[in-house]
């Protein structure tokens, strides 16, 4: 993106987020498809949260496109999820994004790099074919919320990143909002909430958490790493990353 069109980007996102920083998610996702009319994705994990967001999308567009990153390493539950979850909702465009096999080949051929570099591991599995399937696009809509805590605690509810205007619909809503939507619309829950996973990623890297601990305390778990890196600032043009130490 040239120079001038990222000053207009972010000029255009403090805009939005001026204005839509105290409003209802549905407001928020019905401004962003209509300011970017074909030109916006839902990134969706069909995680442990999930469903509200997916479910307030198809009440604005449902063939609004959604990019669900399967990155081969998630558990058989999600994947059934996201099956039962976007027929119920009545999404049309739901996009499974997959590593390349040559990216596998060259940095991970034995599915083992979760075990020395999960920040790699990530990389290939998750950040590139999701930097792959925006280019299409020059905006999209995230789960994220601040009550998650670490980097999520001064999330905007809408922000420009290198190339894309992002929008936080749920940025506002803590666990109890979320709760309460779910009991309204009786959303189903992904099937490892109730074994104690309050938060749902790749099977290597993610645990239940014990009573009171931090609704991310199961990812990464006795690491520093808080974030998959999809959500982590990157210079512009930067070459790939295809294993070794990040």
């Amino acid at each position: 993106m040239a120079f001038d069109q990222l000053n207009q980007a972010g000029a255009l996102a403090n805009r939005l987020n001026t204005d839509l920083r105290d409003g209802h998610p549905a407001d928020i996702i019905r401004r962003a498809i209509e300011q970017f009319d074909g030109r916006i994705a839902l990134v969706s994990s069909f995680g442990a949260e999930s469903a509200v967001l997916l479910h307030l999308v198809a009440q604005v567009d449902p063939g609004t496109p959604v990019l669900f990153l399967d990155t081969g390493m998630l558990f058989a539950q999600t994947l059934d999820y996201r099956r039962n979850l976007a027929a119920r909702l009545g999404l049309t465009d739901v996009r499974d994004l997959r590593p390349r096999f040559e990216d596998l080949a060259t940095a991970d051929p034995e599915a083992e790099l979760w075990r020395t570099d999960t920040d790699g591991c990530c990389h290939i599995r998750k950040v590139l074919p999701l930097d792959r399937a925006l280019e299409g696009f020059d905006a999209w809509l995230t789960g994220r919320k601040r009550f998650h805590g670490g980097d999520r605690l001064r999330l905007p509810v809408v922000e420009h990143t290198e190339q894309h205007v992002k929008f936080n619909p749920l940025a506002n809503w803590g666990k109890a909002d979320l709760d309460a939507y779910v009991r309204e619309h009786d959303l189903p829950t992904h099937p490892l909430v109730g074994a104690g996973f309050p938060s749902v990623g790749c099977w290597p890297c993610t645990q239940p958490v014990e009573e009171g601990e931090d609704v991310r305390a199961g990812r990464w778990a006795g690491s520093e790493k808080t974030e998959c890196g999809i959500h982590v600032a990157r210079v512009p043009g930067a070459a790939p990353f295809l294993g070794g130490d990040l």
